[in-house]
């Protein structure tokens, strides 16, 4: 089983990757290899403040504010006032990283249909109640 689980994460991150890396154009407002990676981080920590997204990637609160300024300025991340503390701020990325992030869902939800084709209603709901239970025990 571990096998299974190993092909299958070695393959969503295959697929991540290549859409990340269609950020990565050589043109005005691209992104660097690093910056399209802490947007992702961004988005899967769905909108964390500037402390929280250094916290996670472990680098100092400077460092990802400027790291976060600059994704600003290209476009690819909003500053949202929290509701609870004028003085926070969420971070969003914008409709230009969900479009990328899109393109991969697409290819997603074929494989699901696909899947779906393929085994039976019974079998399709344990797999994903496997599945949703994997993903909880991971936080």
């Amino acid at each position: 089983m571990i096998s299974c689980i190993t092909r299958c994460y070695e393959r969503f991150r295959l697929m991540s990757y290549r859409g990340l890396f269609r950020l990565l154009r050589e043109r005005d407002g691209s992104l660097s290899a690093t910056e399209a990676f802490a947007v992702d981080v961004i988005y899967l920590l769905r909108g964390p403040t500037v402390r929280e997204f250094a916290d996670c990637i472990g680098i100092s609160q400077p460092n990802a504010t400027y790291k976060v300024n600059n994704l600003i300025q290209k476009g690819y991340v909003k500053k949202i006032p929290s509701r609870e503390d004028r003085r926070e701020a969420h971070l969003l990325v914008t409709e230009k990283f969900m479009r990328y992030c899109e393109e991969g869902q697409g290819a997603l939800a074929e494989k699901a249909r696909l899947l779906k084709e393929q085994f039976s209603p019974d079998e399709v709901n344990t797999f994903a109640r496997v599945l949703g239970a994997l993903a909880d025990s991971l936080g």
